[in-house]
């Protein structure tokens, strides 16, 4: 395992990405959650995500650690775990955006952060492996 620094750099961000959303996810499942404050079928909604963003959580720390080792398959799955960043960061932005939780009183700085991170971490990936 002799990658350069780049390879390193995003394999950090992978991996922080993926234990980002585990973390995310038990704290979630987790709290108690008053579906009066929320859209009508929000917390349907969330719940719809737990399962695509542990395969995307799995994907991202599978391509980090097969890039690390200088297998070929990383970069593929990398390719991947990007499609779905931008297929769900574009939901989630849909999603706030129609339902004005991109607002601060609706937790906005939060979804604005997530959503912006997801894009963000998909171009990466994209311009890297591309």
């Amino acid at each position: 395992m002799s990658a350069d620094p780049l390879t390193w750099i995003f394999a950090v961000l992978q991996v922080g990405t993926s234990i980002g959303i585990v973390v995310f996810w038990v704290t979630w499942l987790r709290t108690d959650h008053d579906p009066a404050s929320y859209p009508e079928g929000f917390l349907a909604h969330e719940r719809a995500f737990v399962l695509p963003d542990s395969v995307l959580a799995a994907l991202l720390t599978t391509a980090a650690v097969l890039e690390l080792a200088g297998d070929r398959l990383g970069p593929g799955l990398a390719l991947i775990a990007a499609g779905m960043l931008l297929f769900l960061g574009l939901i989630d932005a849909a999603y706030f955006a129609r339902h004005g939780q991109f607002a601060r009183e609706r937790g906005g700085l939060g979804n604005t952060a997530i959503v912006v991170w997801m894009l963000l971490l998909a171009a990466l990936l994209a311009i890297r492996h591309l």
